[in-house]
């Protein structure tokens, strides 16, 4: 157990932690469409505002006429680049101007430009926009990294940024369209003079989208409040856990900058707010009216994850020991504030550094092109995890070996690199995996199903990480007997609020209903942190806070037992009870089933109600212990999952049907196994959909987008994702709450089911694997 720095970390009984079927405390509300969004925001006397869209690829605003559009009746105001208010919005009085918050460029399809329309409504905000008079430049454009990085290709950026703070290590200065970014470990030319063999191969990961149940929107207005000074707060709705950040922007202090909403569609792991939910207190400024901006579900085909092509070379003994790994990818940059994740953010983060080689060589082209933004998603991290997947599979294909010995004989021990010994958590998930699939592996293009198709199967492993970077500023209040936990709510779509009101019931005797959770803008705490990384790491730091909260209880309960309150005029005449506390020591009480009670006899003992009548407050500031893999970089291990699959495809048809998926995962404690599991069967979801459904469709001669709607843009169904046969062991040893550790996103792949059709047809399929793809590959088309 390794959870050994915090109170009860090796607790070994659970009444409540680890319980099947406790309802989400927002689910009602979100089931029965009670929940408001930003678009669900109505106020009397509101407006409506959208921005003009850039049509082209690449282009900017020669000039702008907007008189026929201001004189359309029912339009209020039109914001223009030009305006001196639009220029200071998100200007930094210190250092040098950054890109203009709105310009007259727009450097990819849809790209917010030049001009935004206020009007009585959103019909008349388009007709506004058509009748808008624009001389548009043209500019060159390139949508593929590979024709961004030639000689001639157009230069992209007309401005240029600064790496953001994930980028490590830092690229070096760009040359034209392209960045340059390499890590080097070890000797890689004498890696490769070890080894035996060499083996050189392709591999592209796709480019798909990220959809938003509920499209980014808010709603802002300006109202005058008498306890907050004499000037007008600002009231956002639709900007979530990014209050803080929208005030600033406008000079407002947290204290008069008000959000009431805490739901948010669909936003897991996005940090990047779009325009729309920050321009709108300055619209509502210009015409003293409450304004809503709202993007439609073809402007928010953001992406999940950028294309990058990769080439790798791997030298490795007879044996099938790794001995050299060199990297060379193209990584698609895309517009301007594109982040670093999947690019050089992803090099400090990899696959390679579960390998005992040491000699690695990461090199990066990290290309501009007018294809798209990543606002900020961990769906898929890291990124090229499936390279070295990938590797593990051409080895085991090479040497007629099962991958799993192969991947076995390159994992490191859980100390170091260096270390030789097995990784316990490792073990344990392939031994239950093999058990459940009955895992028999065969070479590529030799097992063939009785009904004709071809059967194909991949294994892949990964470490369980747990992000280490959160503080959490947690505070528990005991208020008229009950306990109340209050917070901001959800951040970036993390429902973990859930977990952490699990263990405040589990440290204090309760049940998971008797923790009242107080959702409030105000309020400091909030499980950010990533998926059940968050759920590990805040609830680490509440546990502490509840263990603080229930010393409090206990002095207060021993308080009220040896000098109780004099009777009242409504006590005359009711018989005096005796305190079964009285007398007793704070070491000599517990609480247990929501009754403060002796330890020798639980049965003597009062109700939280009746054993305090006080108000009790605790607070705990601080982090929890260090995640393992942060201190080693990934080269220390503990938790580990793995996953199993199995596919089989019609050689006639192309068809490729997923026979099973199992996902063994060790979290080291899953502290709300309905959370857990629906974490699971999303990056299900993302990972059959990039590799056999998802795709954007450019046109080649405009570079617009052929295909952002839900008709043309295939997203897996619930219909099309089979049942995921999901078990998980409970080692106990990550370092967060009892010895939890993060799931979260890393079981996502770009590559499980494709190397699981290589296997069947024993012919490569870049992603995504359709079936026209797959009948040309086979040469049948």
């Amino acid at each position: 157990m390794a959870d050994l720095a915090g109170v009860n970390g090796q607790r070994e009984n659970f009444r409540v932690v680890g319980k099947h079927n406790l309802p989400g405390k927002l689910s009602y509300a979100l089931a029965s469409g009670v929940a408001k969004f930003g678009i669900d925001y109505a106020l009397p006397n509101m407006l409506f505002a959208k921005f003009l869209r850039c049509p082209f690829a690449n282009a900017k605003i020669k000039s702008m006429d907007t008189t026929r559009a201001r004189a359309i009746p029912g339009v209020v105001d039109i914001v223009t680049w030009e305006d001196e208010d639009i220029k200071a919005l998100g200007q930094s009085p210190f250092g040098p101007p950054t890109r203009p918050y709105l310009d007259n460029w727009g450097d990819q399809e849809g790209a917010e430009v030049g001009a935004i329309v206020i009007a009585e409504d959103e019909d008349i905000c388009e007709e506004a926009l058509r009748a808008l008079d624009i001389e548009w430049e043209e500019l060159g454009f390139a949508i593929d990294p590979m024709d961004a990085r030639k000689e001639d290709a157009p230069k992209i950026r007309q401005v240029e940024e600064v790496p953001d703070m994930f980028s490590r290590p830092a690229p070096k200065p760009r040359n034209k369209n392209v960045t340059y970014a390499t890590t080097i470990q070890g000797d890689i030319d004498q890696g490769f003079a070890e080894a035996d063999k060499i083996i050189e191969y392709d591999l592209t990961l796709p480019i798909f989208a990220s959809h938003m149940p509920n499209p980014p929107s808010s709603v802002a207005w300006w109202e005058m409040d008498p306890y907050h000074g004499d000037t007008p707060d600002l009231h956002i709705e639709g900007a979530v856990q990014r209050r803080e950040s929208v005030g600033r922007m406008y000079g407002m202090s947290n204290e008069k900058t008000i959000q009431v909403g805490v739901f948010q569609g669909g936003k897991y792991c996005d940090w990047g707010m779009r325009k729309s939910q920050e321009i709108t207190p300055l619209l509502a400024k210009r015409v003293g009216r409450p304004v809503r901006c709202a993007n439609t579900r073809e402007e928010t085909f953001d992406f999940l994850m950028n294309k990058r092509y990769m080439h790798l070379k791997v030298g490795f003994k007879k044996d099938g020991l790794i001995t050299a790994v060199d990297d060379y990818s193209i990584a698609d940059n895309g517009v301007y504030g594109n982040s670093s994740f999947g690019a050089a953010g992803d090099q400090g983060y990899g696959p390679y550094y579960t390998l005992k080689c040491l000699n690695i060589r990461q090199q990066m082209e990290i290309v501009d092109t007018n294809s798209g933004k990543m606002y900020l998603s961990g769906q898929h991290c890291p990124f090229n995890w499936d390279a070295g997947t990938m590797a593990i599979y051409l080895i085991a294909e090479e040497l007629d070996m099962d991958p799993i010995d192969v991947a076995r004989k390159n994992l490191h021990g859980p100390a170091s690199q260096e270390d030789v010994g097995p990784v316990p958590s490792f073990e344990a998930c392939v031994a239950e995996g093999t058990r459940r699939t009955g895992w028999q592996w065969h070479k590529a293009g030799t097992k063939k199903l009785p009904d004709g198709r071809m059967h194909g199967a991949s294994f892949r492993y990964q470490m369980c990480p747990r992000h280490a970077f959160s503080g959490y500023e947690c505070k528990l209040e005991l208020r008229d007997g009950e306990v109340h936990f209050p917070t901001q709510g959800p951040c970036t779509g993390i429902f973990a609020v859930e977990c952490n009101a699990m263990v405040i019931a589990e440290e204090l005797g309760l049940e998971y209903e008797d923790v009242h959770i107080d959702f409030d803008f105000r309020e400091k705490f909030t499980p950010v942190g990533g998926g059940s990384d968050g759920s590990t790491a805040s609830s680490w730091a509440m546990k502490e806070c509840a263990n603080i909260l229930k010393g409090k209880i206990l002095e207060s309960a021993l308080k009220a037992a040896n000098n109780p309150p004099p009777p009242s005029m409504f006590s005359f005449g009711m018989p005096k009870k005796e305190n079964p506390l009285k007398g007793h020591t704070v070491d000599e009480l517990d609480i247990i089933n929501g009754c403060v009670c002796l330890k020798a006899d639980p049965s003597q003992g009062l109700p939280l109600k009746e054993a305090t009548t006080e108000n009790i407050f605790a607070t705990f500031s601080g982090r929890p212990p260090t995640s393992l893999w942060t201190m080693g970089m990934g080269k220390m291990l503990d938790t580990m999952n793995a996953l199993f699959c199995e596919v089989a495809v019609d050689t006639d048809t192309g068809e490729v049907e997923i026979l099973r998926m199992t996902a063994v995962t060790d979290p080291g404690k899953v502290l709300r196994p309905t959370s857990f599991e629906s974490q699971i069967d999303q990056v299900m979801f993302f990972s059959q959909g990039c590799q056999l459904l998802e795709e954007y469709v450019y046109d080649p001669k405009t570079g617009v987008k052929l295909n952002n709607n839900m008709i043309d843009y295939k997203k897996p169904t619930i219909m099309d994702v089979p049942t995921v046969d999901t078990k998980y062991l409970e080692t106990r040893s990550g370092n967060a709450a009892y010895g939890a550790n993060g799931i979260s996103h890393s079981l996502a792949n770009t590559h499980a089911l494709i190397i699981a059709i290589h296997n069947a047809i024993g012919v490569w399929v870049d992603p995504p694997a359709t079936p026209d793809k797959i009948l040309k590959a086979l040469g049948k088309a």
